[in-house]
């Protein structure tokens, strides 16, 4: 029984620690101002494909666990038709917590929401999009039919909230 544990507990620690590697170098920065998510899928909460539409208006994304929290209480709170009237997606980066944790916990607690929890992943994907220097802060990227005409970076959901009112999402 001791040799079992000892196995287990060194799978999970080896499980930990192949998260923490260098994120992809040479990377195109995808939230930049003129470009375009046109194309851009990510799988939700259910691993169900989404593109990103036409008449995406603001995209949500965060990348720390606490962020994620917050957002997802925030849209939890609105009606189930929220995002789809306001014309927001919403994209939650764990591509940093360890396949194991994302499997087991986190996707389970995230299929609890009503809302649409679009995901990423991968390294690459998250090294595309993260913001370097803010990414203890939620990201709100306004498009444009895809094109994405303002990266702005907000410190709470009252700020959030605000956003979304001022562009009329």
């Amino acid at each position: 029984m001791k040799q079992l544990l000892s196995i287990f507990a060194a799978v999970f620690a080896l499980a930990f620690t192949a998260c923490s590697g260098e994120p992809p170098k040479n990377v195109e920065p995808r939230a930049v101002v003129g470009k375009s998510l046109e194309g851009a899928t990510f799988n939700d909460q259910f691993d169900k494909p989404h593109t990103i539409a036409s008449d995406t208006t603001k995209v949500v994304m965060v990348f720390s666990k606490d962020k994620g929290h917050e957002v997802n209480e925030f849209f939890a709170s609105k009606t189930p038709r929220f995002m789809a009237e306001h014309h927001v997606q919403f994209i939650a980066d764990m591509s940093s917590a360890p396949s194991v944790i994302r499997s087991m916990f986190i996707i389970p607690g995230l299929k609890d929401f009503k809302h649409t929890v679009l995901l990423i992943t991968d390294d690459a994907t998250s090294a595309a999009y993260k913001p370097a220097g803010h990414e203890e802060q939620i990201m709100i990227l306004t498009l444009e039919r895809y094109k994405i005409t303002a990266v702005d970076y907000v410190d709470d959901t009252q700020a959030l909230s605000k956003a979304l009112r001022a562009s009329g999402s």
